[in-house]
């Protein structure tokens, strides 16, 4: 097939070429290479509100989602220089990564450029990687688990945040589940905001006794159940963006939404066709995200409680690499 000519972009103060524009990277609607950057051009405040100064890896699709996706950590050689990166260590391995660190749109679109669909930032930013500022709550339905439990659940989710005093701030996984952030003090580890997670997901699955489990081996899991990913919040654990494009046919977006709508809200609804339209008439539903933050340290009571009554940690899943 032969190449479509490049397309030069002024974004910002960048000027960004885009080779290739009209390949098709979403075959079930067509939707091409520069359909994706104007999806991005679009909602860029709200994709830089996501991902601004977070070590962020990137999925990309070199053919189009219907190929080979490529999880990329380090920004390869080449790069503009104008381009900021962030290390991370992986002291397991004695490796590191100069991860993508998105300060500006241009960046963005350099990486879509560079075929990536995904934005998958770390819940940490750069000038406290090892301290994460954003708690990620995943609810993650299994094959056999109906919508209305999702939705059901996700209320809960909301109930037990209120009577916590904090804020979350809900959106659409891109897929059948839903994602809740909230954003804490940048003052515990890794291995505390998992464990604040952990003690979340207990007390949730507690009240919902046969529709919510914390079984991390997906083989134990009720294929009926939601599983409540705490996991999640594991050093270099990673999930989609707000507004980021998932690498689904057809392109699905990972969107804000507000509570009334997590109950209405199909997994099919959420689009590059239909989200900028959405934000342009809303803005972007995470926007004061960073203006309501919370402190883990109750959620730390309850994983001392927890772990005083037995409780066992199902174990740290391997991400480091």
């Amino acid at each position: 097939m032969a190449r479509s000519p490049g397309v030069e972009l002024q974004v910002g103060e960048r000027v960004v070429r885009i080779s290739n524009p009209d390949r098709v990277y979403f075959p079930a609607i067509g939707a091409t290479k520069l359909d994706l950057v104007e999806y991005y051009l679009a909602v860029g405040p709200g994709i830089l509100n996501a991902l601004r100064e977070r070590p962020s890896m990137l999925h990309r699709f070199p053919t189009g989602v219907s190929g080979d996706k490529v999880h990329q950590k380090r920004v390869p050689a080449g790069a503009p220089p104008w381009l900021e990166t962030v290390r991370v260590e992986f002291p397991r391995y004695g490796l590191h990564a100069d991860e993508l660190c998105v300060t500006e749109l241009a960046s963005v679109i350099w990486a879509v450029q560079m075929s990536t669909v995904e934005f998958h930032p770390w819940n940490s930013r750069r000038a406290e990687v090892e301290k994460p500022d954003e708690w990620r709550i995943d609810l993650d339905p299994m094959p056999a688990c109906p919508q209305g439990t999702v939705r059901r659940v996700a209320g809960l989710v909301h109930e037990v945040l209120d009577e916590l005093g904090a804020v979350g701030w809900p959106k659409t996984s891109g897929g059948k589940g839903v994602h809740v952030y909230v954003r804490i003090k940048a003052s515990f580890g890794f291995g505390d905001v998992r464990r604040a997670a952990l003690a979340f997901a207990r007390e949730v699955e507690r009240r919902a006794p046969g529709s919510v489990t914390t079984t991390w081996w997906r083989k134990d899991r009720d294929p009926a159940a939601l599983f409540l990913d705490y996991n999640q919040n594991a050093r270099d654990h990673t999930m989609a963006a707000a507004y980021s494009v998932r690498g689904l046919p057809d392109a699905r977006v990972s969107t804000p939404v507000t509570w009334e709508e997590v109950d209405v809200v199909e997994p099919g609804d959420c689009t590059i066709a239909s989200v900028p339209r959405r934000f342009a008439e809303l803005g972007d539903l995470h926007a004061g995200i960073d203006g309501a933050v919370f402190a883990i340290d109750e959620l730390l009571e309850w994983a001392d409680r927890d772990e005083r009554a037995g409780a066992a940690d199902p174990g740290l899943p391997d991400a480091e690499g």
